[in-house]
């Protein structure tokens, strides 16, 4: 079973659970994968597309959320979290900075950098390393802490 097609079953079953967030957050899903469908003129897309799209939408969610606490719209806050909640279930366990460290360090190592000139090598690298396990700020603040 593809992503797309588990994203249907658990539509439907967010209907009848008639759970509003999971709803909205599932539906979100399903109007980008689609967009990116029609786009590429096919009418299933891939599962690694799919999870670059859930992740695209639960850093949107994340960035809302911080923008809303900032404007003292916590209601607005609190269902941005909620449906990122419902996102993230989709995505590969994330690593925690410690296990990033690691690589990054690891990366460095292995590709002789030594200053922030080589932050570009390191970052091309570690990007393809820990795509979909870790957010490309995150690696890129570890890697400059460790190349200063």
């Amino acid at each position: 079973m593809t992503l797309q097609e588990k994203i249907n079953i658990d539509i439907r079953e967010a209907m009848k659970e008639k759970n509003a967030d999971k709803l909205a957050a599932l539906r979100s899903v399903k109007s980008a994968i689609m967009l990116e469908a029609t786009k590429e003129g096919i009418s299933q897309v891939s599962d690694v597309i799919s999870l670059k799209l859930i992740a695209k939408l639960v850093k949107q969610r994340k960035d809302s959320a911080i923008i809303y606490e900032n404007q003292d719209r916590h209601d607005l806050a609190v269902d941005e979290i909620n449906q990122m909640k419902f996102l993230e279930f989709y995505l590969p366990a994330q690593m925690n900075d410690d296990q990033i460290k690691t690589v990054v360090k690891e990366v460095i190592r292995k590709s002789g950098a030594n200053s922030m000139k080589d932050m570009g090598k390191c970052m091309g690298i570690l990007i393809s390393k820990l795509d979909g396990v870790a957010d490309s700020s995150t690696i890129s603040k570890l890697v400059k802490q460790e190349l200063s």
